[in-house]
């Protein structure tokens, strides 16, 4: 059983890219979306609009991934065309290069650590460092990670924190978030002048809604979920973040298509040149990786990983604010109890 820098110089083979394969990914995905958005448009009834409008927001989700992918340089990594099309997709989608390839690379390279994590990714605290921060703090931090700032991703989390933020942060360097905000407003225009709020709704809003509400869940959960593991700056090693701090999460196989594989979380961590489309091949192959944490698109999971809220250094799993203040009755009563102790024996 291969461990550590063994494990990440066996999957090197797997970081190979075809062309051909990812060119068939890249333009069936988007031939699928741009007819799903004709579709809300062009279609009659009001039902198929809103089919055609859910699965335009599942295909954009696929084509974020893809992006994503792309983005590492897993596919298409000589491909100057790919370049120019995938980031004016990136602007489309609320997510300049500029800032995803920042945030997203940080990410990659501090996920688990408690000290440094929060760029890219979703804060986290200590149990001490939550109840030694001011209520302010609390209240922004509990935002950050609230299930409704997680549903309503395409306002909180790309609109604002992908657009708005960084162009205001660095206008010079983030140039393209402002022109992606831009271009998401002129779109919504254009389609009011066609065909007024309908048209918005379901050719716009719906699918934007849908595709940011399951990524910001995907990108919550595939790190932050029950037995996943947190270090300090010294413990730190890249193939435990990507082992023990990164899930994998089983769906079935319309949800994988959807998501373009990013279930397989924690080998893509492991290794972010592989393509989407090897991740579960790699998986097939290395024993190793099936030992990482599963988690799941269940109702159960789902409430499972929402409860979660800071680190407990002490027990060192994640826990939820009423187990947070549980664990801390329980040794200020255990210290207690030893002070007692101390004080009879030194009374005698």
């Amino acid at each position: 059983m291969r461990s550590g820098q063994e494990l990440i110089l066996a999957t090197k083979g797997y970081a190979k890219d075809s062309s051909l394969i990812s060119w068939w990914h890249v333009l069936s995905t988007l031939a699928l979306l741009v007819g799903s958005f004709w579709a809300t448009l062009l279609i009659g009834p009001i039902w198929a609009k809103m089919v055609f409008s859910v699965l335009a927001g599942l295909f954009l989700l696929r084509m974020f991934v893809i992006y994503h992918d792309q983005q590492h340089h897993a596919i298409l990594p000589r491909s100057r065309l790919a370049e120019i099309l995938m980031r004016a997709f990136g602007i489309y989608a609320l997510s300049a290069s500029s800032i995803w390839r920042s945030s997203h690379n940080h990410h990659h390279n501090h996920n688990s650590k408690l000290r440094g994590s929060n760029i890219g990714s979703f804060p986290i605290m200590t149990s001490n460092g939550f109840m030694g921060s001011t209520r302010a703090a609390q209240r922004e931090y509990l935002g950050i990670r609230h299930p409704v700032t997680i549903l309503f991703g395409y306002f909180t989390m790309f609109l604002y924190a992908m657009c708005v933020q960084p162009f205001l942060k660095d206008p010079k360097r983030h140039f393209d978030c402002l022109v992606a905000l831009v271009l998401h407003v002129a779109i919504g225009v254009a389609l009011y002048l066609y065909g007024g709020w309908q048209a918005v709704l379901l050719t716009q809003t719906l699918p934007h809604f849908i595709t940011y509400a399951i990524g910001s869940y995907l990108f919550y959960a595939q790190h932050n979920f029950p037995g996943v593991l947190f270090y300090e700056k010294g413990g730190w090693t890249y193939e435990k973040a990507a082992l023990e701090s990164s899930s994998y999460m089983r769906t079935g196989l319309i949800m994988r298509y959807f998501t373009a594989n990013i279930g397989f979380h924690h080998v893509h961590h492991l290794n972010a040149k592989i393509p989407f489309y090897r991740l579960p091949e790699v998986m097939r192959d290395f024993p190793e990786l099936g030992s990482a944490v599963t988690t799941s698109l269940s109702p159960m999971n789902i409430m499972r990983c929402l409860r979660l809220k800071v680190w407990d250094v002490d027990a060192q799993r994640m826990v939820s604010l009423r187990e947070m203040r549980r664990l801390q009755n329980d040794r200020l009563a255990a210290e207690s109890a030893i002070f007692s102790e101390v004080s009879l024996v030194s009374s005698h």
